[in-house]
């Protein structure tokens, strides 16, 4: 039997840790500027076309390599960085494995010029596929100059899995950023296909994240720092009021190195719990500093994950240090148990030794005396009464009645009107009316009364199975003595003969509401849990979630409005600024023609910033940048080919900007226009996302759920 296990070649093994190292252009990206870094490189230009598809060049003025260095960095496992397995839990560096430009030089083809500092010549070699095609003497300046063009031109199969241009340029600047925010001190430059993206220069930690993400990142950082035994933290956090729907402005790093941790992100949500929205996330650039042998940095391909020996410690001193912050630039309250404990006084009262008060107390009053203590000043007694006309000021009605606190002065009160006097004739009548009445009162049972109006009660609560409630008619006369109560009560302009007089029968229908009218959606809405409109229907009701209706509401109306020409655009009186980071700005430019369409007119777009001169008629000037934001992250994963699939998607993701949203209180004017322009639209039943809009209950589905 042959033998069945042998070495693979060194070409194919390289293509397959390419596998591992080099997923996309972002990783190569990735791996040649952490060996800039590592290098010492003051300066670092990234140079990319296409995306890195097509050429990725790294230009430093680090150390540099002699000929003998240049030839081995391309072997597997060959690296600078370590020479004992100790090192692994000492390291400064970024890389260490040594298998990066192995892997690369597997599937690009390499060009390399490297020349050290004290030389005068340097090295020139290029390599395919892992071979060595040409290694001579040449004239370059120091550092090195590493070009990858043609990335996976031997593997078909993982060039076609890249993604556009758009997006592959996208997982480049995240790469890009992480590198530029934690080493400040050197100066970065990114250019695409000849435009400049990056220019940062050497600065401090915050003017370098100012540079990056946008001027107007500057108001929203609050500075954290924190030593310990255990960690240092510092870095900056977001203030909770500019927290964002994404997550693209977080980064945590450890020892200079970014990585991603689960664990650490929910320390720092725990530390804004109650002071973010429904659905943000802060933003924050927290660097951690620990002793290298306290983590493991060995455990994940790309070295994005880590090991720490103390989790917990560090959740908690992290989860600390930003509450502290918080509190202390008044972004958040906090009780603050540090301070001094003597109180705020003036400096001059600070040496003063304090005082007995004096109190100086009369022996000889006695509030209960109705002596006075000096008989020539008289004590004023409201309830004193005094003659007419001597009541210091008070009118003499006020003393005739005696005060009343609670009783309306002669000023306040309307002067009443005279009665007018009683008619003989009427005080006898009322004299009989009062006499017949005791009399019905002594002669009248009420116990049988409360009885048989209960039993009256009763019958009536529990009516006849068809579906009508009958009441017993009763006449005057069987209510007893009441009768002669009211026998001769004609009073003056009187009429009224009640000796006949009978209830009439009173009848309720079954139905609460007549069936035979129908009803109209919106003729009567409410809201639920300020997220759902409820509008009866003639077959039961409809149950209307008010976000995703206003999102198909606003969407048909934006597609209606390119669909003939381009939209109207409202135009601003004073043209607005907004700031984003270079790349937003790059984006931006890219989808103009299409924004274009929407309504949106640009009349400049700088490096940072964009000057906005018209909007959508639907869109306010206080809107402008949230919707911008979420245009931007909209597209971050791609910018369609087609103009049309650009607008679609423009439309929609205004749509769901400007909709309202859940917990939003609406009127009932505003529930019957959302209610009567959803039917109204084209495809009512689903949002433009593909989710469904309204559901309907029918009046059995109701009477089913009432059933035992």
């Amino acid at each position: 039997m042959s033998n069945i296990i042998r070495l693979l070649p060194d070409h194919v093994a390289n293509q397959i840790a390419a596998g591992e190292v080099v997923q996309r252009p972002a990783s190569v990206v990735k791996e040649l500027i952490e060996n800039a870094v590592d290098a010492e490189a003051t300066e670092i230009k990234l140079v990319l076309k296409e995306a890195g598809k097509t050429l990725i060049q790294v230009i430093d003025n680090g150390k540099g390599m002699n000929e003998t260095d240049a030839r081995m960095a391309f072997e597997r496992h060959a690296t600078s960085k370590i020479s004992k397995a100790e090192d692994l839990f000492a390291l400064n560096t970024k890389g260490f494995r040594g298998e990066a430009l192995a892997s690369i030089a597997a599937i690009a083809h390499v060009d390399l010029k490297t020349c050290l500092h004290n030389s005068e010549l340097g090295t020139h070699l290029v390599i395919e596929g892992s071979k060595v095609m040409s290694q001579e003497v040449a004239v370059t300046p120091p550092g090195t100059v590493f070009s990858v063009k043609n990335l996976f031109f031997n593997i078909p199969a993982r060039r076609n899995f890249l993604k556009s241009d758009n997006v592959e340029l996208r997982n480049i600047v995240d790469e890009f950023e992480r590198i530029t925010l934690v080493h400040p001190g050197i100066s970065f430059t990114m250019i695409h296909n000849g435009s400049e993206v990056f220019n940062l220069p050497s600065s401090n930690l915050r003017q370098r994240i100012v540079n990056v993400f946008g001027t107007r990142t500057n108001e929203k950082l609050v500075p954290i720092e924190e030593i310990t035994e255990i960690v240092t933290i510092r870095g900056f956090i977001g203030k909770p009021e500019f927290a964002k729907k994404s997550r693209g402005e977080q980064f945590f790093f450890v020892n200079d190195r970014f990585i991603r941790s689960g664990y650490l992100h929910h320390s720092v949500l725990a530390a804004y719990e109650g002071l973010l929205k429904d659905g943000t996330q802060p933003t924050y650039f927290i660097y951690l500093s620990v002793p290298p042998d306290s983590i493991d940095i060995n455990i994940h391909p790309t070295k994005t994950e880590i090991k720490f020996d103390d989790e917990q410690a560090l959740y908690s001193i992290l989860r600390s240090s930003i509450k502290h912050s918080l509190g202390q630039f008044n972004v958040a309250p906090v009780l603050d148990f540090h301070r001094d404990e003597g109180l705020d006084v003036p400096y001059e009262f600070k040496d003063r030794e304090a005082e007995t008060p004096l109190i100086e107390i009369d022996t000889h009053y006695n509030p209960f005396s109705n002596e006075l203590l000096n008989p020539e000043e008289e004590i004023f007694n409201p309830f004193k009464q005094t003659p007419a006309n001597t009541t210091n000021g008070l009118p003499s009605d006020f003393v005739a009645r005696g005060f009343n606190p609670f009783e309306e002065s002669s000023f306040l009160r309307k002067e009443e009107e005279p009665e007018e006097p009683i008619a003989a004739d009427e005080e006898e009548e009322a004299e009989v009316f009062e006499s017949k009445l005791t009399t019905a009162k002594s002669t009248i049972d009420f116990s049988s009364f409360k009885q048989e109006g209960r039993k009256a009660d009763e019958a009536v609560f529990f009516a006849s199975k068809s579906n009508k409630t009958e009441i017993k008619k009763s006449s005057a006369t069987e209510v007893g003595a009441w009768q002669e109560v009211f026998e001769g009560l004609k009073g003056k302009g009187s009429d009224i003969d009640i000796s006949g007089l009978t209830f009439e029968e009173e009848v309720v229908t079954g139905s609460l509401f007549d069936e035979s009218t129908e009803t109209t959606l919106a003729s009567r809405t409410f809201q639920i849990q300020r997220k759902y409109i409820v509008s009866p229907i003639k077959s039961g009701m409809v149950v209307i979630n008010q976000g995703r209706a206003h999102q198909r509401i606003l969407y048909e109306k934006f597609i209606g409005n390119i669909a003939k020409s381009n939209a109207v655009s409202q135009q601003l009186l004073f043209p607005l600024t907004l700031y984003y980071a270079p790349y937003e700005v790059v984006l931006l430019k890219e989808i103009r023609h299409s924004l274009k369409q929407m309504g949106f007119d640009f009349e400049d777009m700088g490096e940072d910033h964009v000057i906005l001169s018209g909007l959508p008629v639907n869109v306010a000037e206080s809107e402008a940048q949230i919707v911008l934001d979420d245009l931007i992250m909209s597209f971050q994963e791609g910018i369609p080919e087609t103009n049309y699939i650009q607008t679609e998607r423009i439309a929609k993701t205004l749509a769901q900007s400007l909709a309202v949203k859940s917990g939003t209180i609406l009127n009932e004017t505003e529930q019957e226009d959302i209610v009567n322009s959803l039917f109204g639209c084209k495809e009512p039943n689903i949002s433009p996302f593909m989710k469904p809009t309204f559901i309907t209950m029918k009046v059995e589905d109701i009477e089913r759920k009432f059933i035992l």
